[in-house]
């Protein structure tokens, strides 16, 4: 068993009863390998531990969502033959029931918490402008701006040692950003576990410190684990597409999902042969853990 492999029977082996596992796609491209590992191992880790699993999508950035986007994620979920208890079950039941959209009064109310707290401030500089900067100039703090200025961005005060330093919290559009929309999300659905990439690990920082500065305890013990990346042939990190490396490609050349189950047997270093279902995946864990 490679070191993740155990990583992941480990973080099984501690979720309490009543634990919660999500899957948090967002609908801005077609998914790939790497997303499908991501789904298993929050799946694998549910159905192991006896926790449930909900189905939330990202989609506030209306600008990169697609519907054909979204109806990936649910076939690729049914193909890959996961299945989740809580969530929209269909395209159409997402966008009338479970779209961000629907929550914006509760991202909302959370902006007005932070900025009653004095811990925002307005900045109009573009990531062109920025680019040049390791991490976001305090001197850019003050701009002169008001919070009620048109085309603001808001940012959030931070601390020094985060890598995501001044992040913003709502863009200049006036929509609530994903890393608040994200704690405000978890809170209220009650999550508890997160299994993600080792990319989103300085976004994981960033929300452990949006729920102290909102005085959220509840979320301070939601447990993280984090995964290595699946890199293509050159060694880059997967994008989403409708390239080689996308599970519709895949599906569209008739693949089955054994092909995803047999990588991720090699990922974690389980013997040959690897499996090739979901359910042969679960049983071979079982084992593991007990």
């Amino acid at each position: 068993m490679m070191p993740y492999g155990n990583a992941l029977l480990d973080f099984v082996r501690t979720a309490p009863a009543g634990s919660k596992f999500r899957l948090a796609p967002t609908p801005s491209g077609y998914l790939h390998i790497g997303n499908a590992f991501n789904f298993v191992f929050n799946w694998l880790a549910a159905r192991i531990s006896g926790a449930s699993l909900m189905l939330r999508i990202d989609d506030l950035d209306a600008d990169r969502k697609r519907p054909e986007y979204v109806q990936d994620i649910f076939d690729s979920l049914h193909w890959l033959g996961l299945g989740w208890d809580e969530g929209p079950q269909t395209a159409a039941e997402f966008e009338e029931k479970w779209s961000q959209h629907t929550r914006m009064l509760s991202y909302f109310e959370a902006l007005e918490t932070l900025r009653a707290k004095g811990l925002l401030f307005a900045c109009r500089k573009s990531r062109r402008e920025l680019a040049a900067y390791d991490n976001y100039p305090a001197v850019f703090r003050d701009q002169g701006l008001s919070l009620d200025d048109d085309d603001v961005a808001w940012r959030i005060r931070t601390d020094h040692d985060l890598e995501l330093r001044d992040f913003i919290v709502r863009r200049r559009d006036g929509i609530p950003a994903y890393q608040i929309a994200s704690v405000v999300d978890d809170l209220h659905f009650g999550v508890t576990h997160v299994i993600r990439g080792t990319d989103l690990q300085p976004s994981g920082a960033a929300q452990l410190f949006l729920a102290r500065c909102l005085s959220e305890p509840r979320y301070l013990g939601v447990r993280f684990l984090y995964h290595p990346l699946i890199t293509d042939a050159s060694g880059e990190k997967l994008s989403k597409s409708e390239g080689a490396d996308s599970l519709k490609a895949l599906r569209s050349q008739g693949g089955d999902a054994g092909v995803v189950f047999r990588q991720m047997g090699a990922f974690l270093g389980l013997e040959e042969p690897h499996p090739a279902t979901a359910a042969e995946l679960e049983a071979l864990f079982r084992l593991l853990v007990s």
